[in-house]
């Protein structure tokens, strides 16, 4: 085997190495830094539905990786302190999801149809908001098809969370 030969393989068992233990350390089901959601109920459209809140870094960031369902007509509300450009990926997330963005004013701007990414992908797809946006709601997938919920439409608190 000529020295390029073996310094490729080299490396390519070295990355091996780097990557399989975080690609097999997966635990269907959740994962054991699980952040604690509070939920409460919006109503989307006509629709009451509830959500779990993402209203911090740590829980914006876990958001519903690891899960392997989601009840029909519940999801996942993201707050974001103020309107932004806003990118969601589904990294270790197993299942497919609608992503609906919303303004500042609650107005639905944007949806999406999300799928999952492979699991350990390094650089899965991302889905950008096509404006600014200060929330994002999360449902399985063709959600806001199936509720017959348009761009336009608006969501409201039921309860303040």
């Amino acid at each position: 085997m000529n020295s390029v030969l073996k310094t490729s393989v080299l490396s390519l068992g070295l990355l091996l190495s780097a990557v399989l233990p975080e690609a097999l350390a997966f635990k269907p089901g959740g994962a054991q830094n699980t952040p604690k959601f509070e939920t409460t109920k919006i109503k989307v459209a006509n629709k009451t539905i509830t959500v779990e809140l993402a209203d911090n870094d740590e829980r914006r960031s876990f958001g519903l990786m690891f899960r392997e369902k989601l009840a029909e007509d519940q999801g996942m509300l993201f707050i974001f302190p103020y309107e932004q450009r806003l990118t969601f990926w589904m990294k270790d997330t197993l299942i497919p999801l609608s992503i609906g963005y919303y303004d500042k004013n609650k107005k639905l701007i944007d949806i999406q149809e999300m799928v999952p990414a492979v699991l350990g992908a390094q650089s899965p797809r991302l889905y950008p908001s096509k404006e600014d946006a200060m929330y994002a709601l999360e449902m399985s997938k063709g959600w806001f098809a199936k509720n017959n919920v348009k761009l336009g439409s608006t969501f409201s608190f039921i309860s303040k969370p």
